[in-house]
């Protein structure tokens, strides 16, 4: 599982642990191939309750984010029970995008507080306080609920599953939908061209005076 993901699911598990009788369900979402349905049974085994699976082929391409925010929106929007809070991580670790979360906000219109270090549920239960990290510091927000919140590193340290957890995680629902169930589109709308390396460094030169320095500045064309 993505650590960032890890983490999410962890927060949720605490929350409803801090607020049992405010959280009625945590169900995990992963779209992939067949594999990814082990990677809800292993977030099912830290807490959660269920999961739904988007079902696509082992050769299909992956998923970009806006795909993906699509996904979860479609998912969102036919939860008869209700959403009031995603917790999501707040990149892959392979593409490294970090833009699901902020998209899936626009397309539910939702408020969304990114790179969390610290979530707290205020009182009224309509509102949530989010620490983030910034450059200069930490930053506090409020947003009203439903909300979306993207986890950084340093929000918690997941917990081990246990294994009397891992023994009920195999039982617990796994729903398998396809993208066609959900009227969405996960074709990739960007293709990568191609990737290169940077070139590479060339070994530095001492001079003896500053005239030399200036004059093989402009030599190179960068004075």
């Amino acid at each position: 599982m993505n650590p960032f993901d890890e983490i999410a699911v962890e927060e949720a598990v605490r929350l409803r642990e801090l607020h049992k009788a405010k959280i009625e369900n945590i169900k995990l979402v992963s779209i992939g191939p067949k594999a990814a349905s082990e990677v809800i049974r292993a977030g099912l085994a830290l807490g959660a309750d269920e999961g739904v699976h988007v079902e696509i082929g082992e050769e299909d391409p992956q998923a970009d984010p806006l795909g993906v925010a699509k996904a979860l929106a479609a998912i969102i929007k036919n939860d008869t029970a209700g959403v009031d809070l995603v917790i999501m991580g707040k990149q892959a670790i392979d593409g490294d995008n970090g833009m699901t979360g902020q998209m899936l906000a626009g397309l539910m219109g939702w408020g969304q507080a990114t790179f969390a270090s610290k979530v707290e549920i205020l009182e009224g239960d309509k509102e949530i306080k989010v620490t983030r990290e910034v450059d200069g510091g930490l930053e506090e927000m409020k947003v009203r609920l439903p909300a979306i919140i993207t986890t950084d590193l340093r929000l918690n340290e997941p917990r081990y599953a246990s294994l009397p957890n891992i023994m009920k995680a195999k039982k617990k629902k796994i729903e398998k939908v396809s993208a066609k169930d959900l009227g969405v589109d996960l074709i990739p709308k960007l293709e990568t061209i191609k990737v290169t390396e940077p070139p590479k460094r060339v070994g530095g030169a001492k001079v003896e005076t500053v005239d030399e320095l200036v004059a093989k500045m402009k030599a190179a064309g960068v004075a």
